[in-house]
């Protein structure tokens, strides 16, 4: 079973707003709050690209693509982890992904969800 799925993508004109879910699933319910969640976006033909991690410590890191611009939130009692996306542009246009550190350091992904920024 995946401990984390992502959802919430859908296209939007640049400038506007998109908020993101990545929700625990029954494996990790008790943990959720103490896991660290790492966002990533793919583009195609290109790398996937680290977008931000909110650890289960509190600490919060972007990549400097998206400060400014995004902000990753926490609810423990949902066990879902929130990627606020504000201010997109077309080069955010990509399919986003959130993972446990267990599944990035194992090159182990979910389906994505795609965000499309255009016109």
């Amino acid at each position: 079973q995946m401990p984390v799925v992502e959802s919430g993508g859908g296209s939007v004109r640049p400038g506007e707003s998109l908020r993101l879910s990545c929700a625990g699933t029954a494996s990790v319910s008790h943990i959720f709050g103490r896991l660290d969640i790492y966002w990533y976006r793919q583009a195609p033909g290109k790398e996937r690209e680290l977008v931000a991690i909110g650890f289960g410590n509190g600490t919060i890191n972007y990549g400097d693509s998206v400060k400014g611009r995004f902000a990753i939130s926490r609810d423990s009692a949902k066990n879902t982890v929130y990627l606020q996306m504000n201010s997109l542009k077309p080069e955010d246009t990509a399919a986003y992904y959130c993972n446990t550190r267990l599944g990035v350091s194992h090159d182990d992904w979910g389906p994505g969800t795609q965000v499309t920024v255009s016109p």
